[in-house]
Parts: C-alpha cells; sequence; structure tokens
C-alpha cells in the first residue's frame, strides 16, 4: 500500500480510490504531462509468479493499443518495487454498479448505456481482445454520462488467477459464462454472455442468476434458465435472451449483432418506448412471408420458391388494417439459419409465415406454416399435393397462392370486406409459363449485374410473348432498361427509348398499377420531365402507399433536384417499410452526403456497413464522404477495400478515386485511371461525366465541358447528379455550367 505523495517513477499518489482481489487502484499525478492518472497494482501476493507478472504486462500492452471514447486509455505498462502497475486515464464519475444501487434505470438509459459498452467491446474484439471480465464494476460512466469500459489489461490475468483459487466473490462469478464456468476455451461470445447479464441487471435491478455461494450460482448459469423479465417492450427482453443463450452456437456471435438489434430498438421506439406501444406492436396483426426454401434436386426451382413468396407478399398487401413487411427486408434472411421468432423480432411483426416447395417430375408438394412470434406456435399449418403436368391450366399454383393468403388473413384476424377480398386475389395472367417466365425475369434482375439484367429482360420478354396482357412482366422489362442505364453497362439512348415503351405498355394495360406509374416515373426521371416524374411517383404512392420502392425512388428525385428535407423524409419512409434493405439505408447515407451532411452521411454508411460490409459501392460511397472531409487517405483506403471486395471498381468509383489521388497530391495514379477510362471509352460505353468530374479536379475546364456536352447528348443518366454532386461545385458559377443545368431542367 502507498500512501500520499509517494513518488512512482514520474507519478505521485494522492490517495488510494479502490481495491479488489488483484491489487489496489491510486487516483496519481502525472508530473510530466501534469494530468491526473489512476494507477492499478498487481497485487503483491502475485509478485513472485514471474508467468504471471510476464502475462500480466502483455495484456496490458494489448489493451493500450485500444483507443475508442468507450474504453479507458491505457498510457503506460510499468513496474514498481517488483509490482507490475498500469497507469491509466482518470475518469470523474461512478462505475455502472454503484450508479444501478443508487437508482433504477430507465429504459432509454440502459439501452444507451448497453449501446456504448457494445461499441467498446467491437473495438477490442476487431482487435482481438477479449475481455473475459465484464461486469458493472468494471464499467464507468463519467460526469457526461459517457461509458468507458475498463480493465481490458486485467481481464484474462484475472480470470486465470480465479480459477485457481479458493474463496472467489460471488460478485464476480454471476458474471461468468457457462464455457467459463467449465473451464472451456473462450472467445468474444464469453463477452457477449457477461453483456447479456449486465443488460439483465439494468432492466431487472437483479442478477438473472442466484445462489448463496460461488457453486451454487455456477451451478445456476449450467443448468437453470434466468427468471423472466416482465414489463418490458418483447424485442428488448429477446435480445437479453438470445445473448444469454447457454450454448455460444446460439448466441449471438458478434457484438456488433447485439449492437444493431439495440439501435433498431431504439429507432423503432425511441421516445415512445411505451408499454401501450408494446401492446399495440403485439395486437396490431403484422407478418413477414420468407422466402420458400427449395427441396427440390433441380436448384433452377429457386426462381419459383422466391417468387412463391414474393406473390403472397404482394397479395397481402393490399389488405386494409395488415403490415407486411416489403419483400427485401424479408429475403435478407434467407439461407440464414435462425430461429423464426428471432426474425420475427428483428422485423418486429406478430407472425412469420415459412414454407418449402418440393417438386418431382410433375409432382409438386408446397407446405406452408405460419408461426407465432410470441411463443413459437403454430398459428396455422397445410400441405399442397398438386400435378403440374398440364401446364396449360394454371389453376393448381394460383389456387394454392390464393388458398395460403386467405388462410393467412383469417389466422391473423383481419376483417376481409367484399372489395378486399377481390383485391387480395386479382392475377395479372392466367398463363403458367408466363408467370413462370416473370419469376425467373425477377429473380434475375433483383442480382443487378449486366448479364444478369440481361438474363431478366430475356425472360421478361418470353412472359409478354406468351401472354401480351401481362402488365407486371412490362414493368419487369422497363426496370431492367433503367438499370442497364443506371449503372452505365451501355448508351442511354436506345435503353430509354425501349423502358419508355414498355412502361407505357404496363399503363395502358392496367392504369391502377402502381408499379407501372413508378417505372414511368423513373423514365421521365431519366428523360429530364421532373414535373411529369414527380406527378407518376406520388401517384404511385396514392395507389400503394405501402410501396417502399415509390418512396425510395420518389426521394432519388427529390435529392437530385435539391429538395433534400423532402427527400431524406421519403427516404426514411421506405426504410420503415422495408428496414433491412440494404440498397435502401445506403442510399439514405448518400442522400445525406448530396445535402453535405457529411458527418450524419458518414454514420449511416457505417450502419449500413454494419447489416453487411461487402454490399454493393457501399466502402466507396464512404469514400466520396471522406473526400469531401479533405480525409484523403481515408478516401483512399475506402476505394482500395471497395477494390478488394469486388475484385474492381465500376467507373463512377474509379473516376472518384482518380479525384482523390488528386487531391491526395499523387497526380501518376490519378493519371494512370485517366488513361484506362479513356482507352476503355473507345471500346464501351464509359458515362462521359465521370470523365468530365476528373477534367474539372484537373482544372482543365474546357475539356470537362467537352465531356459534359457529350453526356447531354447521349442523355448521360449520372447527369442527373450535377446539381448536386460537389465533384462540380468549382465550376457552378461558370455560364456553361449554369446553360446546362437550364438544359437539363435543374436550374429551377
Amino acid at each position: 500500500m502507498f500512501g500520499p505523495d509517494t513518488a512512482i517513477s514520474h507519478y505521485k499518489i494522492i490517495r488510494k480510490i479502490g481495491a479488489g482481489g488483484m491489487g489496489e487502484v491510486y487516483l496519481a499525478e502525472d508530473t510530466k504531462l501534469n494530468r491526473r492518472v489512476a494507477l492499478k497494482f498487481l497485487s503483491a501476493q502475485y509478485g513472485e509468479d514471474q508467468g504471471l507478472k510476464a502475462r500480466f504486462k502483455r495484456e496490458a500492452q494489448a489493451a493500450a493499443s485500444l483507443n475508442h471514447p468507450n474504453v479507458i486509455t491505457i498510457h503506460e505498462v510499468a513496474e514498481h518495487e517488483s509490482r507490475p502497475f498500469i497507469a491509466m486515464e482518470y475518469v470523474e464519475g461512478r462505475s455502472l454498479k454503484d450508479l444501478m444501487v443508487a437508482q433504477r434505470l430507465p429504459i432509454g438509459k440502459v439501452i444507451d448505456f448497453a449501446m456504448q459498452i457494445c461499441e467498446g467491446l467491437v473495438e477490442a474484439h476487431q482487435s482481438e481482445i477479449v475481455h473475459r471480465d465484464v461486469k458493472p464494476q468494471n464499467i464507468m460512466v463519467d460526469k457526461d454520462g459517457r461509458i468507458r469500459v475498463c480493465d481490458f489489461g486485467l481481464a484474462r490475468v484475472k480470470r486465470e488467477v480465479m480459477l485457481t483459487q479458493a474463496g472467489t466473490t460471488v460478485g464476480t462469478v454471476v458474471y461468468m459464462s457457462p464455457e467459463q464456468a467449465r473451464g472451456d476455451d473462450v472467445d468474444c461470445r464469453t463477452d457477449i454472455w457477461a453483456l447479456g447479464v449486465v443488460l439483465y441487471e439494468m432492466l431487472a435491478g437483479k442478477l438473472p442468476f442466484g445462489g448463496e455461494h460461488d457453486q451454487a450460482v455456477i451451478y445456476s448459469i449450467l443448468n437453470a434458465e434466468p427468471r423472466p423479465l416482465t414489463g418490458l417492450p418483447v424485442e428488448l427482453e429477446q435480445v437479453v435472451n438470445r445473448a444469454l443463450a447457454k450454448n455460444p452456437d446460439e448466441r449471438y456471435q458478434t457484438v456488433s449483432e447485439v449492437l444493431e438489434d439495440l439501435r433498431l430498438i431504439k429507432e423503432g421506439f425511441g421516445s415512445r418506448m411505451t408499454s401501450t406501444l408494446v401492446t399495440m406492436a403485439q395486437t396490431s396483426p403484422s407478418i413477414a412471408v420468407l422466402p420458400f426454401a427449395n427441396l427440390s434436386a433441380d436448384k433452377e426451382q429457386e426462381y419459383f420458391c422466391d417468387g412463391m413468396a414474393e406473390e403472397i407478399i404482394n397479395a397481402l398487401t393490399r389488405v386494409e388494417g395488415l403490415r407486411v413487411v416489403a419483400r427485401t427486408s424479408a429475403f435478407s434472411f434467407k439461407d440464414r439459419k435462425l430461429d423464426v421468432r428471432e426474425i420475427g423480432r428483428r422485423l418486429n411483426v406478430t407472425a412469420v409465415l415459412e414454407g418449402s416447395v418440393r417438386k418431382a417430375g410433375t409432382r409438386l408438394r408446397i407446405t406452408a406454416q405460419l408461426v407465432s412470434v410470441a411463443d413459437g406456435y403454430h398459428l396455422w399449418s397445410e400441405r399442397y399435393d398438386r400435378d403440374t403436368g398440364q401446364l396449360c391450366c394454371p389453376e393448381d399454383i394460383f389456387s394454392i397462392q390464393d388458398e395460403i393468403s386467405l388462410a393467412i388473413v383469417e389466422k391473423l384476424k383481419v376483417k376481409l370486406m367484399g372489395g378486399e377480398k377481390t383485391k387480395l386475389l386479382k392475377r395479372y395472367t392466367q398463363d403458367l409459363d408466363a408467370y413462370n417466365l416473370y419469376l425467373k425475369g425477377r429473380y434475375f434482375w433483383d442480382k443487378r449485374t449486366e448479364e444478369n439484367l440481361n438474363k431478366g429482360i430475356e425472360y421478361f420478354s418470353q412472359a409478354v410473348e406468351r401472354d401480351p396482357e401481362y402488365a407486371l412482366a412490362y414493368v419487369g422489362l422497363a426496370d431492367s432498361y433503367v438499370a442497364l442505364v443506371d449503372y452505365s453497362f451501355l448508351s442511354p439512348k436506345e435503353l430509354l427509348v425501349k423502358a419508355r415503351e414498355a412502361a407505357t405498355r404496363a399503363l395502358g394495360i392496367d392504369p391502377m398499377l402502381a408499379e407501372a406509374h413508378n417505372s414511368m416515373a423513373q423514365v421521365m426521371f431519366r428523360e429530364w420531365d421532373w414535373e411529369g416524374a414527380e406527378k407518376e411517383h406520388k401517384r404511385a404512392i396514392e395507389l400503394k402507399p405501402d410501396y417502399p420502392s415509390a418512396h425510395h425512388w420518389y426521394a432519388l428525385l427529390l435529392t437530385y433536384a435539391g429538395r433534400f428535407d423532402e427527400a431524406i423524409a421519403e427516404i426514411k419512409k421506405a426504410r420503415e417499410l422495408d428496414p433491412l434493405s440494404l440498397i435502401i439505408n445506403r442510399n439514405l447515407g448518400l442522400f445525406l452526403y448530396y445535402a453535405r451532411r457529411y458527418d450524419q452521411a458518414l454514420e449511416q454508411l457505417q450502419k449500413t456497413a454494419e447489416m453487411e460490409p461487402h454490399f454493393s459501392m457501399l466502402h466507396a460511397a464512404m469514400g466520396e464522404v471522406y473526400l469531401q472531409k479533405s480525409m484523403h487517405e481515408e478516401a483512399l483506403r475506402e476505394f482500395e477495400r471497395e477494390a478488394a471486395i469486388h475484385g474492381h471498381l465500376n467507373q463512377h468509383e474509379e473516376s472518384w478515386r482518380a479525384i482523390a489521388y488528386l487531391k491526395a497530391g499523387k497526380k501518376d495514379e490519378a493519371r494512370r485511371i485517366m488513361d484506362y477510362l479513356l482507352r476503355r471509352a473507345k471500346e464501351a460505353y464509359v458515362a462521359p461525366t465521370r470523365l468530365a468530374s476528373i477534367y474539372f479536379a484537373l482544372g482543365d475546364d474546357d475539356e470537362g465541358f467537352g465531356w459534359l456536352d457529350k453526356s447531354y447528348r447521349e442523355r448521360d443518366s449520372t447527369l442527373l447528379e450535377i446539381k448536386v454532386d460537389p465533384g462540380f461545385d468549382r465550376v457552378r458559377s461558370d455560364p456553361r455550367f449554369k446553360e446546362l443545368m437550364k438544359k437539363v431542367g435543374l436550374d429551377k
């Protein structure tokens, strides 16, 4: 024990502030840097164990590499009179344990604290550091209310000592994971267990596992289930239950997953998190339809399985009073081995429909089951056996979809009026071959590569050959041509003509089809008919208010028109309807970027990266944001990451990487990209607007405007971005730029 004013290297002890099984903690003055620090000494009783001392130093040095707002900073690892010590940041505040003893934390504060703990653990786990001793005593809450996780340097050593010492305290054992209690190897999932215990304790005001002595607590951890949490949002209870799964394989696999679920709960409820809202969530009928599993030997049957689910989704969206999760969010769980209740919890629905399709020869068996998210019980299940040998009679397949849809509605107790039932059972074709071809077209369209988009066009074309009155197949054609334009795979002129023809045909067949109005809006938008496009988008939303793509694509138009507040409101509406859509989440970040809200944009893009770090153009978008924040090396790092993930960068991304090189003073690398794009432009289509942006960055304005003129002549779709694209900020006052804005209709 050290008294006041004791000199420890360049530190002067002020007073003792804590003690535990591993040693003591002192408040001290750093005489070199004139700051207060905390010195944590390894107890003298372990000083003779050279192996333990060496391990203590290694662990502390590894923890010293962590640099995160929610982790206590370690300044130094040293030794005094044969006793190792850690010099760390001194935090004014109190431990989470003391705070929990003093008061019952409100739910909003619990979620906020838990998210901050997750942030700190994510940083550690990414550096391959497992804490192993997460507990409220090791979590500080500073005077600003910020969480600071500490004792990373002691965690592993402390755990090893505890497992070999008698008389360990219950206060630590209660946070021990089952694998720790058994003496098994541990990984980051043991921290997730401890986090679950801490979260439970914050919510309930008591521990999930009890006992009068250590052995009783360990027995409870290994064999008992935690006492149920009551009076809380069911989503939050399910997060705790999953974190406390005794089998590590059934637990959350990363802290990032816990963080994302907590974030979804926070965003979904916000300040409205009340028992009334929870009751509404539990009683209002809502459903997620998962893609049907393909149990056939023929893998091509996959498109039919997806189409089966999609058709049921489309049918159910016509029922007033029933909330149906969008296809993208529901299909994000495809091939993921998760409990149906867990999926329902993530999507915030009361029921989940899952099913399977097995085809052998002409025999078709479809099974479907509706599961209650609240308790996991089956609300309804059915099996359908049909012979599809007579393909001229499509009633079998269509009647199955109708039977399933109506059964779901009945079981969810949604009131069906006569008109609603008619809408529910509406068919867009009676030709089974055309229907199958349409499903194949949508399957390939959804992959969004040039090869697959062209495959989609082939199948959609065959569908309309079979049934010239098949409006949805014409919509598929229009959407495919527009996608080819947007991805700059081919020259826009001819493709836009074809897209307009297809959208016009769809509207001629069914003027009340929201999807057709949405497709026409996209065509008119790229033809620079801004008023007409907006009118069509509004009509699509009027016809189908819960159609995510209508809100999403309308937000795109509003963004390019510079109407940012409206745009962000629309895309947030799209995200509410389709919360797990990667493209919607990514584009929200892009729209914030165009609005020059760079910090918000980066935060949103990082959230999307937590959902799926390999999503297309995500890291390139982050690179663009970093570039506008003058963080050139960070921008180049993100562009390189994008290239590493996908094997290449598209021409849009390459142009921004060239600009990043220029901003970083690496002109040779920028010129290499420019030469590559110019060579490519002689062999294939390259969006002229992207080349123009590089010339402007080089300061060659005449050449830049030459390429913009070419963009105008070719109706380059990326020209739509010029009003909001930061890459053109330097030349906005040039009369040539103003004239171009007028031609494109963006001068208003």
